[in-house]
């Protein structure tokens, strides 16, 4: 194998490009970008960064010393594969031609419609994503969030100490419950109540008002000027200086249609990494990978996942498939929300049961064990890392 293409250059690119070096791989390696920045860290962004309490170089994912040997193409976009030469087209209309390919391109930030152009309006992706809404939390006001997922909590954590007024509106009865099932996610969203964020839950976002020019209201074909309200669908108003839209993220794998890479909610890919085009493997936020526990395909947007997988799926390119993948540990992430540290892992889907093992909801620092049939699948905690971390090995070695 002669050149190897990473297509993405955040955290899973990254460390692709490292397990590749590490694993002996001494050929030319080209990693591709979309963003001009050096791979950075994006979990404090919706925090430290955006406190202003940490900079753009503590962000770095490299050392000053490291060198990996590659070509890095940034500021570019894939725009296409094409299967029967492996050969990247970017959208500056350069070509890459690799023996192997890895698809490293995450997930962006889901947009509400209709608020194109409506100045004070946020996403949180990207480290410009963080400066620009960074610059506008530093004015003060009133915040809006929208969508009560761990993003959107983090946001509402920071700005409220940093002195704003917060709204969270999210449309599901109990935030969290995706990830963390009804009971537990509604002990861990108590805690915006617990420091004076007004929470709204059920209830959905019908649109944006603008004011520009002294004029208010939804016009046709969006709003325009800088947003001063948001409209519910019950009909209440909830007036906004920012809004941040946090409301999910969408796998970037439109550059792969029609290259014969089989998508689903991302590339499909096994346990593994291996799609089906020989000699392309997938990682991180846009990999939907088989998990041989559930029988079924997940797609895991953590941060540990985009640093331990890659070691798998790079073996296996590099070994052309002749290589048996182990088993995953089960996934793991934190968050951080109003000075309490959050932990999970597992998964809290299928679980039959949640009991709280340690500590009292009222106090903010449980430990909770999710069961299935009696046999631990997750473990929740809140300020209790010791025996979170003790239970974590417990349970990756009873999935193994």
């Amino acid at each position: 194998m002669r050149t190897v293409a990473v297509v993405g250059a955040s955290l899973a690119g990254l460390s692709a490009a490292r397990s590749l070096r590490r694993q002996g791989y001494d050929g030319r390696l080209v990693v591709i970008g979309d963003e001009l920045h050096r791979p950075y860290d994006r979990p404090p962004l919706s925090k430290e960064f955006l406190a202003g309490t940490l900079g753009e170089a503590e962000l770095a994912l490299e050392s000053d010393d490291e060198d990996l040997a590659a070509e890095w193409l940034l500021g570019t976009r894939a725009v296409g594969l094409d299967p029967a030469h492996r050969a990247v087209r970017l959208a500056d209309g350069r070509e890459v031609r690799a023996d192997g390919v890895v698809i490293a391109t995450g997930a962006a930030a889901r947009t509400l419609p209709g608020s194109e152009g409506l100045a004070g309006v946020h996403t949180l992706r990207t480290l410009d994503d963080a400066r620009a809404l960074r610059d506008e939390l530093a004015r003060g006001g009133r915040l809006v969030v929208i969508g009560g997922g761990f993003i959107g909590a983090e946001v509402a954590s920071t700005a409220r100490a940093l002195g704003l007024e917060v709204t969270v509106v999210e449309a599901a009865p109990t935030p969290l419950a995706g990830p963390l099932g009804e009971t537990m996610g509604a002990v861990v969203s108590a805690l915006h109540a617990d420091h004076g964020v007004r929470l709204l839950c059920g209830v959905g976002v019908k649109g944006l008002s603008g004011d520009e020019r002294g004029e208010r209201g939804v016009r046709p074909g969006g709003v325009s000027g800088r947003v001063d309200a948001v409209l519910l669908e019950d009909g209440r108003t909830i007036p906004a200086d920012i809004v941040v839209v946090g409301v999910g993220a969408r796998p970037c794998v439109e550059w792969l249609e029609g290259s014969g890479v089989a998508l689903d909610n991302g590339v499909k890919c096994g346990a593994d990494g291996r799609t089906g085009l020989a000699g392309v493997v997938a990682v991180g936020d846009c990999a939907n990978w088989y998990d041989p526990r559930a029988g079924l395909h997940r797609r895991i947007e953590h941060w540990t996942g985009a640093r331990e997988r890659p070691d798998a799926a790079v073996a296996t390119l590099l070994a052309g498939g002749a290589v048996e993948p182990g088993v995953p540990r089960p996934p793991y992430f934190w968050s951080d929300q109003y000075g309490v540290k959050i932990q999970f892992a597992g998964h809290a889907a299928g679980a039959d049961s949640v009991t709280i093992e340690d500590g009292t909801p009222d106090e903010r620092n449980v430990l909770a064990v999710y069961r299935r049939a009696g046999t631990p699948v997750a473990v929740l905690g809140m300020n209790q890392p010791r025996l979170f971390m003790r239970l974590r090995k417990q349970l990756a070695a009873t999935a193994s």
